[in-house]
């Protein structure tokens, strides 16, 4: 007999003590991916996660990449069985600036009922909820009629390099009826959602070079070029007055959702909440376009960070040698990672004023994704949800990433939905991440309320 969702809320309510400790364990790894300094700690958190599936009874493995490990678990029961495989990831994003910290963030700590530590919510939160559950549902079934596979791996915060690979190396293994991407939130507190879109991405470094060296601005200033300022105005041409992308042919490929698929999709933008919660006092949209489309279907630009000369404490009259911009772009359906990094290339070259050398490194991307709303998985997804949070699951389109997610999805074969319980006021990628121990317990009954509808 399937557990109830009282049954999961018993168990739950039973084990919270070990699930506390287990999930503190888990958040102690230093496990950021950006940065080669904690490769051993990135390491170690894998086979903490193998271990701990292992336990479960699943068969693991560590799969080798020329970067990080995938943590892949399997736990076939029935090859006629509908067969579900999960993801998540086991890396988290750098800490800086670390002064603005109120704890370590590798020492968790609890204040006002939330988990204070970086991963607590992205995704170390998430993934650890999806293994209790498995624990309870392999603990409260007596006869699972459904096979279970995971895949968990080091490197979404930086781009999923090394699982690409394994995903050409490795498709037999990775084959499921569904997949769900244990990487997504929901709208607000209280109320339910599952994500039937994502927007793909791409991450680019530009450098503009005028001179071998740093040169004097007094002795060489009106005469050498500033890759600053040239930079600058290069960037500023990206956009028209509209808040366009002024590239030629860069909107060229954008599919559109069509009116059907739009009229199942929450459309909700709460600019006050938004003004309240991140301080947030201007908004862009694209020319055209609402804030909500614009964020969730459109494609974007962003500049995220500018570096050239000086920028250390006092003053250095230089003109630097080199001036760097990090850039990245959201893409809608359609959009190739690929041709968009040679495009922005392109048209930069052509606004560099003579003499300039302007390289473009392409860092990472990823393809958009688009779930349809009526496949298996979201029906149960959202049944799930609705169950447990007692009131009817939106369907949102989420205006994030995660690279790997359409590529897994193609590589398994089956239907795709995108999941979590986690808020945009979880702080993730920021200082003073934080989970609820609330969203702990929901995430954890929605899994076990998914796991026992998916089986026949």
């Amino acid at each position: 007999m399937n557990p109830s969702l009282n049954d999961l809320e018993q168990w739950y309510d039973k084990n919270a003590e070990r699930t506390q400790q287990d999930y503190f364990e888990f958040l102690r790894f230093p496990s950021i991916s950006t940065d080669p300094a904690y490769s051993p700690h990135i390491h170690a958190a894998a086979s903490w996660v193998e271990t701990y599936l292992k336990k479960l009874g699943f068969k693991t493995e560590q799969w080798k990449t020329s970067s990080y490990p995938i943590v892949f678990a399997s736990h076939i029961v029935n090859p006629a069985f509908p067969t579900l495989l999960i993801y998540h990831h086991y890396d988290v994003q750098p800490v800086d600036p670390l002064e603005l910290w109120k704890s370590s963030p590798f020492e968790p700590e609890i204040r006002d009922g939330k988990v204070y530590a970086r991963g607590a919510s992205d995704n170390k939160g998430q993934c650890f909820y999806t293994l209790t559950a498995l624990r309870a549902f392999f603990e409260l079934c007596k006869n699972i009629s459904l096979n279970l596979k995971l895949f968990i791996e080091g490197e979404e915060e930086s781009g999923s390099r090394g699982a690409f690979e394994v995903l050409k190396t490795h498709r037999e293994q990775l084959k499921a009826d569904d997949v769900l991407i244990v990487d997504g939130g929901i709208p607000a507190p209280g109320i339910p959602g599952i994500t039937l879109g994502l927007r793909g991405i791409i991450a680019m470094e530009v450098t503009c070079r005028n001179s071998s060296i740093d040169l004097h601005s007094g002795v060489h200033g009106g005469i050498a070029l500033n890759p600053n300022r040239a930079l600058i105005q290069m960037l500023a041409a990206l956009w028209d007055e509209k808040g366009k992308i002024a590239i030629p042919g860069f909107y060229d490929d954008v599919i559109n959702p069509s009116q059907k698929e739009l009229e199942a999709i929450d459309q909700t933008i709460d600019q006050e909440r938004l003004r309240q919660q991140f301080g947030i006092q201007a908004f862009q949209g694209e020319g055209g376009y609402s804030l909500w489309e614009s964020n969730a279907i459109r494609p974007t630009l962003e500049i995220n960070g500018i570096s050239g000369g000086y920028t250390g404490v006092g003053f250095k009259t230089v003109i630097p040698a080199k001036a760097i911009a990090k850039i990245s772009c959201r893409l809608a359906p359609g959009q190739d990672p690929h041709r968009v990094v040679t495009q922005i290339h392109e048209f930069l070259k052509k606004k560099a004023p003579a003499g300039l050398e302007i390289t473009a490194k392409f860092e990472h991307g990823g393809k958009p994704v688009r779930c349809s709303p009526d496949s298996k998985i979201a029906r149960i997804a959202a049944d799930a949800f609705t169950e447990v949070f007692g009131i009817p699951c939106k369907k949102t389109l989420c205006g994030a990433s995660v690279p790997l997610v359409a590529d897994l999805a193609e590589a398994c074969g089956g239907d795709a939905a995108v999941i979590g319980v986690s808020l945009d006021s979880d702080d993730f990628h920021a200082p003073n991440e934080h989970f609820g121990l609330d969203q702990l317990r929901q995430g954890f009954l929605v899994m076990g309320s998914i796991l026992r509808r998916l089986m026949p």
